[in-house]
């Protein structure tokens, strides 16, 4: 019997009611939906190596990166508390509002950042493990407490941390790293910039006012649309390269195509859309997000066969194995001298 749930249950109805509170606030530092897209790429690149970890090893290297993401934006939002304080779009976060403490927030986001690193070490493999703790470290050393504050370019050299989980997923299932993993880490490279000017060209305003130097801010908005525009024809070829160099199948490689083409669409309506017009910045911000699960999820499908023959090689491997135990046990018996029988 679980005595927690009985201990909690017994709680006065207003003790319980913040409890909740707080844990959906704890829960909320983690940015769970940055924090579930970042676990989708990994799972992809966990499930597409040619290593297939077994479910139980696999879902152990998917929480755990699934911590790390976690930890990361909630060490995020205990630096920018600040910034997020004076923004419009994030000053009801938990630690602005004060229902989290920046001390509380600080120990939860290190416990976790270590807790995940050390269970993916033990449980998979050393090099996924320090991918992982890299990543951690680039996202909150590198981007939030360097880059983000200082330059024009910091969603472009810190997007390198958000690209890294399909390399991490990969890792986890191989212990190496391949090119198609830093296919994959290209193709979320280039997709980062767009997907976060097109945010902040509606934001320009509460970024100019927390001091933050997004570009929108420091170069206006036909810089940001002509750079917008640049990123997303960069990234229509690279995303057909796993169709390109045979690790994706033909529904990955329409579906790369289609959408790069859209996507780049998108980038020309806005780079012509008048200076005041915010609907074609969200158009392109929306579909970025779409554009990147669907992405991924047809590179899933596209490798469905492959693991269709790689289970039912395993099975038949498990099969065979049995026939041939039983074989040699009987083949054992039959050329076995003939033992005495026992005097009664």
């Amino acid at each position: 019997m679980n005595t927690t749930a009985i201990s909690v249950s017994r709680l006065p109805l207003p003790s319980r009611s913040r409890l909740t509170a707080r844990v959906a606030d704890f829960i909320s530092l983690m940015k769970p939906r940055v924090m579930l897209l970042a676990v989708f790429t990994a799972l992809v690149g966990l499930m597409i190596a040619p290593d297939q970890l077994d479910p139980l090893s696999g879902s152990i290297a998917i929480l755990a990166i699934a911590a790390g993401a976690g930890a990361a934006g909630v060490l995020n939002m205990w630096y920018d508390a600040d910034i997020d304080a004076v923004m419009a779009r994030t000053a009801g976060r938990a630690i602005p509002r004060g229902s989290i403490s920046r001390t509380e927030a600080l120990a939860f986001g290190l416990v976790l950042a270590c807790s995940a690193v050390a269970v993916l070490a033990l449980a998979l493999n050393v090099k996924a493990a320090a991918l992982l703790a890299f990543t951690i470290f680039f996202y909150v050393v590198v981007y939030t407490v360097w880059l983000k504050r200082y330059t024009p370019q910091n969603i472009v050299i810190g997007g390198a941390a958000g690209a890294l989980p399909p390399v991490i997923g990969w890792a986890a299932a191989t212990g190496e790293i391949g090119l198609e993993p830093l296919v994959l880490f290209l193709i979320i490279f280039l997709w980062t910039p767009p997907h976060f000017w097109a945010l902040s060209l509606n934001r320009a305003d509460e970024y100019a006012r927390a001091g933050v130097p997004m570009l929108p801010v420091v170069a206006g908005r036909a810089a940001t649309t002509r750079q917008i525009l640049i990123y997303s024809l960069l990234l229509l070829p690279v995303s057909v390269l796993p169709w390109a160099l045979g690790f994706a199948g033909t529904i990955y490689g329409a579906v790369a195509a289609a959408g790069g083409a859209i996507f780049v669409m998108l980038a020309v309506q806005l780079r012509r859309s008048r200076e005041d017009d915010r609907h074609a910045p969200h158009r392109l911000f929306a579909f970025s997000v779409l554009y990147l699960f669907v992405l991924f999820a047809a590179l899933l499908a596209s490798n469905s066969t492959r693991w269709s023959s790689t289970l039912s090689a395993r099975a038949a491997s498990t099969v065979g194995s049995s026939q041939a135990a039983s074989l040699a046990t009987h083949v054992r018996a039959a050329l076995s001298p003939v033992r005495p029988r026992a005097e009664v």
